[in-house]
């Protein structure tokens, strides 16, 4: 394959000959890797089904390299969207990764181009469109594969590709002005005076800090008058910046996987109707 290719970086090179030591599966071990991580966020399935795709991230990279990015770059962006798409998958859809993640990892790649491009470029607008709507066609056969239209949306956003952003890029397409360019009619104002500063003032930030620093007070107060095994499951599972799964927590107290999300069902109620007064305040 490599020797097909025009003549890359030794960087690349060595890239491709690492992620080939990667074993492929077979879609019963794919389906079962992607069923232990749907069902119990086991990294370690999560990282097969990953590196055992990095090759396919390549091959679609390579559609994408007359656009003048670097080709790492490129793949990288491209692995990006492989990992959401293992995070999003669900198995049980009987749609195979791959099918499901090609249109993540177009999605990443063609954002990431899109970003990346000077808007002043000359020569670029019809390219930059087709790129565009490639980027919605995505979005779209996302939610044709059986995406919730809520879910993508917010993936969307994740992408800076909202409804607001596509109507951003669509004016943005009409052609570029400069900031310093004389508004007509303004005597004199130009396009760069006329931008809102929507950032807080000094005041503004230090009430939302004070706030947030109440809040972060009165939820460790809610928390510490829960039981061991409510609190444990909050600051552990809730809060933590790695929660722990189900199977870890019924493992530690030595219960069912169901009575921990029973207890976390409780905990998070009493947390919430001890936070509403404070809330509405």
């Amino acid at each position: 394959m490599v020797a097909q290719l025009p003549v890359v970086a030794d960087s690349l090179r060595l890239y491709m000959n690492e992620i080939r030591k990667f074993p492929l599966l077979s879609e019963e071990e794919e389906h079962r890797y992607a069923v232990s991580f749907f069902e119990d966020k086991h990294l370690t399935a999560a990282h097969s089904l990953i590196t055992s795709n990095l090759r396919f991230v390549v091959k679609v990279a390579y559609e994408f390299r007359h656009y003048g990015l670097k080709m790492l770059d490129i793949i990288q962006e491209g692995n990006i969207g492989l990992m959401m798409a293992v995070r999003k998958f669900n198995p049980y859809k009987g749609v195979r990764l791959i099918s499901y993640a090609v249109w993540w990892i177009k999605a990443y790649i063609q954002n990431h181009i899109i970003s990346s491009w000077s808007l002043l470029k000359i020569g670029t607008t019809q390219a930059q469109r087709k790129l565009f709507f490639k980027l919605r066609q995505a979005k779209n056969a996302l939610i044709g594969m059986g995406e919730d239209r809520e879910n993508v949306m917010s993936a969307a956003q994740s992408l800076s590709v909202s409804e607001q952003d596509f109507s951003e890029m669509e004016q943005r397409m009409q052609g570029d002005c400069s900031l310093n360019a004389e508004i007509p009619g303004s005597d004199g104002v130009t396009a760069l005076e006329s931008l809102a500063d929507n950032r807080l003032n000094q005041e503004e930030l230090l009430a939302d800090l004070q706030e947030s620093q109440h809040l972060q007070q009165k939820v460790a107060e809610v928390v510490s008058r829960l039981n061991e095994k409510e609190r444990f499951i909050i600051e552990r599972r809730v809060t933590a910046d790695e929660p722990m799964t189900l199977q870890e927590i019924a493992s530690h107290f030595s219960i069912s996987r169901e009575r921990v999300r029973q207890i976390e069902e409780g905990a998070l109620k009493k947390t919430k109707q001890a936070l509403i007064p404070i809330l509405a305040a």
